[in-house]
């Protein structure tokens, strides 16, 4: 049997605008996590899955085109597999890091709030008070430090030790937390 990719609906054209696109997106949706912070997919609600979903089918329609074929999912598919693979890898270069990935952020630091960081990181205080009482904190003074990860958890460390300068090394505003247990 003499068979072709067009008859399964993709040819070579359509082949390299698929993998284009996967790029543009991919490449689109890093930037844009990164313009609106880190907190952007940290702990989503039902709606933010929800647009999250939309959003997937959106772009899946965008890459594959009019028609979707088989061949053309499973290409962009491939094509999105070897670009997270590639990202992770090329996260241990310094300068691909600082690009793909967003720097902690000192939320708090002692009993202050940190409000140039809190709007940096587009971080409500009322998102770090939550955090606050979810880690036992009963008053602001048993605090060291709040941290917003570069995963867009956030992390609540107690006083009561010093903190190593290894564990702030890269963190924006930890020039700021107090250094006394």
């Amino acid at each position: 049997m003499d068979w072709t990719w067009v008859e399964f609906g993709l040819d070579g054209v359509d082949a390299v605008r698929i993998v284009v696109s996967c790029i543009a997106f991919y490449l689109g949706i890093i930037l844009l996590v990164r313009v609106s912070g880190q907190r952007t997919l940290a702990n989503l609600s039902s709606f933010d899955l929800a647009a999250i979903i939309a959003l997937g089918a959106i772009i899946g329609r965008a890459i594959l085109g009019d028609t979707p074929t088989l061949i053309a999912g499973l290409l962009a598919l491939a094509t999105l597999l070897v670009l997270q693979a590639l990202t992770g890898k090329a996260r241990r270069f310094h300068r691909i890091a600082g690009i793909v990935n967003s720097p902690a952020v000192v939320l708090m630091a002692g009993s202050e709030l940190l409000t140039d960081n809190l709007a940096r990181a587009h971080v409500d205080p009322a998102e770090v008070y939550s955090k606050l009482r979810m880690a036992g904190i009963r008053q602001r003074a048993e605090v060291a430090c709040v941290i917003l990860e570069p995963t867009g958890l956030i992390s609540v460390t107690r006083r009561g030790a010093p903190i190593d300068d290894e564990l702030l090394r890269g963190v924006i505003g930890a020039e700021r937390i107090p250094r006394e247990g």
